[in-house]
């Protein structure tokens, strides 16, 4: 397995760990009353939409040939970061 191989496994990995994450937030939300379940939806609403930014940037990567890899690394990671505190700063606003 080269190196780009094991970045997109890496990365792919942390998406499936981050939407269950966000998975569980969203069934929180169904369960919440009715002021919180608001804020549950809308605090997933935008989890789901940075979690589809991070696997788009993913998937462009993919495609992506060595020289374009090497520099769509740091799109990708910002993304994930993005994403990895959203996720942590909704879940604990919540817990």
């Amino acid at each position: 397995m080269d190196r780009k191989e094991a970045y997109q496994e890496k990365v792919e990995a942390q998406l499936e760990e981050l939407r269950a994450r966000i998975e569980l937030m969203e069934a929180k939300a169904e369960r919440a009353k009715a002021e919180a379940k608001v804020e549950y939806s809308e605090q997933v609403v935008e989890l789901r939409r940075k979690w589809k930014e991070a696997e788009e940037r993913l998937e462009g990567l993919k495609a992506a040939g060595i020289e374009a890899w090497n520099e769509l690394t740091a799109g990708v990671d910002e993304a994930m970061t993005a994403l990895q505190d959203a996720v942590t700063r909704a879940l604990d606003r919540f817990d």
